[in-house]
């Protein structure tokens, strides 16, 4: 969103304002601020016009207004519908831009990991976000554990009891409600670009995602405020990922995975043990029986204990 609307938008959660003013505030003309107010209406946004001037009466409930009221310094791209938010967030990088995240209410090309097909319906919430670390590759883990938390904590704020399997699903109740993708490019010495894809299911039914073990917040709670949610999910992120240090404990806290029997699949070798820790930058330390192994990264899968 431009910054001259949401200016304006800051201006108008203050107070009615009359056109002049605002002209004269934000050094435009009225016919600029008119035409300002007019594609903000388009946009979804309620914004009425009387005697006190302008009047912002509502906000949309997802799409561009995500962008108003952001904490976090990411331009927004907004799309109703797109094949693959990372697969525009990697052509943003290859233009030269960086932090931005781009969101969509629908995809109909994404994927996972191990490039699984994702099922990404309307009323989700599907974002990547593009940042330039200028860290080492080696470190590209701890980003994906950035963002584990980053949802955990906006899905728990929104009343809903999240954890996290490693490497990079958040769960309630033990069913998949949002998954992680991390892509970049670089020398081994510095990331170049790194995006982070986050698929949310908020307001879809379960149905809706064609795959067994998986839930959404309306099937946990009800429909939730998905602008609010996406907000402190990508205010979060934006915190953890420019502070390594607080995502491991961050991390354990949330962790479903510690102190579980796990077997991870991982480079064509099977580990099976107790996960007792996670070391930086977000490998899996396993209690094998006959030492302990870190697993860099696999799939995880979660047992029954011993007799149960």
């Amino acid at each position: 969103m431009q910054e001259t609307r949401i200016r304006i938008l800051d201006a108008l959660a203050e107070r009615p304002v009359a056109g002049p003013d605002l002209a004269d505030r934000l050094s435009v003309s009225r016919a600029a601020v008119w035409k300002h107010i007019e594609e903000l209406r388009g946009m979804g946004f309620e914004i009425a016009g009387g005697d006190n001037g302008y009047e912002l009466c509502s906000i949309p409930e997802f799409g561009p207004a995500i962008a108003f009221g952001l904490d976090a310094p990411l331009d927004v791209e907004y799309h109703d519908s797109i094949d693959s938010t990372n697969r525009r967030a990697r052509g943003l990088a290859a233009a030269g831009r960086e932090r931005v995240v781009v969101v969509a209410d629908e995809q109909t090309g994404g994927r996972g990991r191990l490039d699984r097909t994702w099922a990404s319906p309307g009323g989700g919430i599907w974002l990547s976000v593009l940042v330039r670390p200028g860290v080492p590759a080696a470190h590209a883990p701890v980003y994906t554990l950035a963002a584990a938390v980053a949802t955990t904590r906006a899905v728990r704020e929104a009343g809903v009891e999240a954890s996290i399997k490693w490497p990079n699903d958040v769960l309630v109740g033990g069913q998949k409600l949002a998954g992680i993708l991390t892509e970049m490019e670089g020398e081994a010495d510095r990331i170049g670009w790194l995006v982070v894809g986050i698929g949310l299911n908020a307001n879809v039914d379960p149905g809706e995602v064609p795959a067994e073990g998986v839930t959404s917040l309306r099937a946990e709670r009800g429909d939730v405020d998905r602008r609010v949610l996406t907000q402190r999910l990508l205010e979060e992120f934006d915190h953890l990922h420019r502070n390594h240090g607080a995502v491991l404990p961050a991390w354990r806290e949330y962790a479903d995975t510690l102190g579980r029997r796990v077997r991870v699949e991982t480079g064509g070798r099977t580990v099976e043990g107790e996960a007792v820790d996670i070391e930086f930058p977000g490998g899996l330390e396993i209690d094998t029986g006959n030492g302990t192994v870190t697993v860099a990264a696999g799939d995880c899968e979660h047992l029954r204990p011993t007799g149960e």
